[in-house]
C-alpha cells in the first residue's frame, strides 16, 4: 500500500474508533428488547436460559459473520446462497454419518469447513474470471443449492454424530457451541490486525484506488470468500447440532435474517465497512425479536408479524445510513462504548429487579409460627441475597472492564496491545459467569449451601 493510502485510510479508523454513530440503533435496540424480554419472560437471564439462547443464536451470529467478509470486500458482494449452503452442509453431513463415512470430530469439522470454502472459491473464481455479477451468481447458488438438497435428503430426518447429541439440549451456558462461538469471534477480532483486513476495506471503499496502491485484488477477493466458507461450515456444525438432524429447508431462512442483521449492525452493502461488534450485536438483536414476539400470541400470523419485524427493522436500518454524514458532523466526539456502558446500567438494573424474588425477602422478616420455619426462611432469603450479589459483580465487571479496555486499546503505544486485552476481558467475564453458574459466593468463594 503507499503512502497516500495508507496515510488516507488512518484518520478513517482513529475516528472509528472515537465515533460510531452506526451503531446507535442496534445497541438502543438491544437493551430495549432485552428489557422487554426479561419482564416478559424472567427465564432468559437463568443458566437454561442463556445457554438456549446460545444455542439458537450461534448458527446466526456465524453466518452473519461469513456474509461480512465478502460485503466488506465491495462490488455489492451479499452472498445470498449462505442459507442453502448450511442445509448444503447439512444434509450432506447428515447422510455421510449415516454411510458411516464420517464420524470423529475432526472429520466431521474438516468436512464442512471444507465444503464451505470449495463453494466460495468456485464462486470466486467465477466472479473473478468468467466477470459474473456477484448477485448474479449468489442467486444462482441459491437456487441450486436449494432443488439440490431436496435431492439429497428430501424431508428432514437423519440423526447428528453421537457425540453432538448433547451439544443443543442448551441447558448451560458453558456448551461446545459457545466455545465454537467465542473462538470464531476471536478469529475475526485477530484478523481485523492484519494487513489483509486493511487491504480489504480499502478495496471495498475504492477498487480502483487499492490497484493502482499495489494490492492484489484478485488474491484478497479469493481471500475474503475463503473466509466466508469457513464461517459457513461452522454455522452449518452448529446448525446440525441444533436440530440434532438434517433439514434441506429450515437454513434458507438464514439468507434474510443474516442479511437483516448485517445491515442492522451498520454494515454497508456497498463495501468497505463493517464490523464484529455492529454483526453481532444485530444477530442477538434479531434473535431478541423472536424471542419477545414469542411471549405474545398472535395465532396463524405469528411467523408474518416476524417476517413484517425483520422488514422494517431492515428498511429503518438502510434509511439510518442516509442519516449518518449528518450525525458524524455533530457528533464527533460520540463514544459508542460509553453509550453502551449507559444503557447497560440502565438494563441491569430492570434485570436485577425483575428477577429478583422479593416476596422471599419479606417474608424472611414476617414473624412465624414456629422458630425452624424463620430460619428455613431466613436461609431461602439468604440464597437470594447471594445470587443476587454474584449477579451484581457480574454486571459490574461488564461495565468497568470495557471502559478499561478501550482506555488500554486508545493509549497503547502499539495496535498489537487490543487482542491481548480483549482475550484478558473475555477470561475474566467467563469467570464471572462460572462463578454465578456453580453457585459459589463472591465473598469467600463457597457454595451457597455452606460447603467449601
Amino acid at each position: 500500500m503507499s503512502a497516500a493510502a495508507a496515510s488516507n485510510l488512518a484518520p478513517t479508523a482513529v475516528q472509528g474508533a472515537r465515533s460510531s454513530p452506526h451503531l446507535l440503533m442496534p445497541m438502543t435496540l438491544l437493551f430495549l428488547l432485552l428489557v422487554i424480554a426479561v419482564l416478559r419472560s424472567p427465564d432468559l437471564v437463568t443458566n437454561a436460559g442463556l445457554g438456549s439462547a446460545v444455542i439458537v443464536v450461534a448458527p446466526l451470529i456465524l453466518a452473519t459473520y461469513a456474509l461480512m467478509s465478502t460485503v466488506v470486500a465491495g462490488r455489492g458482494t451479499v452472498d445470498l446462497a449462505i442459507g442453502p449452503l448450511i442445509s448444503f452442509i447439512n444434509v450432506t453431513l447428515i447422510q455421510l454419518v449415516a454411510a458411516d463415512l464420517l464420524g470423529s470430530p475432526i472429520i466431521v469439522f474438516a468436512y464442512a469447513i471444507a465444503v464451505g470454502m470449495a463453494y466460495q472459491l468456485v464462486m470466486a473464481l467465477i466472479v473473478i474470471f468468467i466477470r459474473v455479477q456477484p448477485i448474479i451468481v449468489s442467486l444462482s447458488g441459491y437456487l441450486a443449492l436449494s432443488g439440490i438438497n431436496l435431492v439429497i435428503l428430501p424431508r428432514p430426518g437423519g440423526v447428528a454424530p453421537e457425540w453432538m447429541a448433547t451439544w443443543g439440549a442448551g441447558t448451560s451456558v458453558f456448551s461446545p457451541v459457545m466455545a465454537i462461538l467465542i473462538l470464531a469471534s476471536v478469529a475475526w477480532l485477530l484478523m481485523t490486525r492484519t494487513a489483509f483486513f486493511t487491504h480489504l476495506r480499502l478495496m471495498g471503499s475504492d477498487e480502483r484506488a487499492a490497484y493502482t496502491s499495489g494490492i492484489q485484488i484478485t488474491v484478497v477477493r479469493i481471500g475474503a470468500h475463503l473466509m466466508c466458507g469457513f464461517f459457513a461450515g461452522l454455522s452449518a456444525i452448529c446448525f446440525t447440532a441444533l436440530i440434532g438432524s438434517g433439514d434441506p429447508g429450515q437454513g434458507t431462512t438464514y439468507t434474510l435474517i443474516a442479511v437483516t442483521a448485517l445491515v442492522l449492525g451498520g454494515a454497508s452493502l456497498g463495501g468497505g465497512r463493517a464490523s464484529i461488534a455492529g454483526s453481532l450485536i444485530g444477530a442477538v438483536d434479531l434473535y431478541l425479536i423472536t424471542y419477545v414476539l414469542s411471549t405474545f400470541s398472535f395465532g396463524g400470523i405469528q411467523s408474518f408479524v416476524t417476517d413484517l419485524c425483520y422488514g422494517a427493522i431492515l428498511v429503518a436500518s438502510l434509511l439510518l445510513t442516509l442519516t449518518l454524514p449528518f450525525i458524524q458532523r455533530h457528533l464527533r466526539n460520540f463514544s459508542s462504548l460509553l453509550y453502551f456502558v449507559a444503557l447497560a446500567i440502565v438494563a441491569l438494573g430492570v434485570i436485577l429487579h425483575s428477577t429478583y424474588h422479593y416476596e422471599a425477602v419479606s417474608a424472611a422478616t414476617q414473624p412465624a409460627a414456629g422458630f425452624l420455619e424463620i430460619e428455613a426462611l431466613r436461609g431461602a432469603a439468604l440464597v437470594e441475597a447471594r445470587d443476587t450479589r454474584i449477579w451484581a459483580f457480574i454486571g459490574l465487571l461488564l461495565l468497568v472492564l470495557p471502559v478499561i479496555a478501550r482506555t488500554l486499546i486508545v493509549g497503547a503505544p502499539r495496535r498489537g496491545v487490543g487482542p491481548v486485552v480483549y482475550i484478558v476481558v473475555l477470561g475474566l467475564i467467563l469467570l464471572g459467569v462460572y462463578v454465578q453458574t456453580h453457585g459459589y459466593s463472591i465473598d469467600n468463594m463457597t457454595h451457597v449451601d455452606g460447603k467449601p
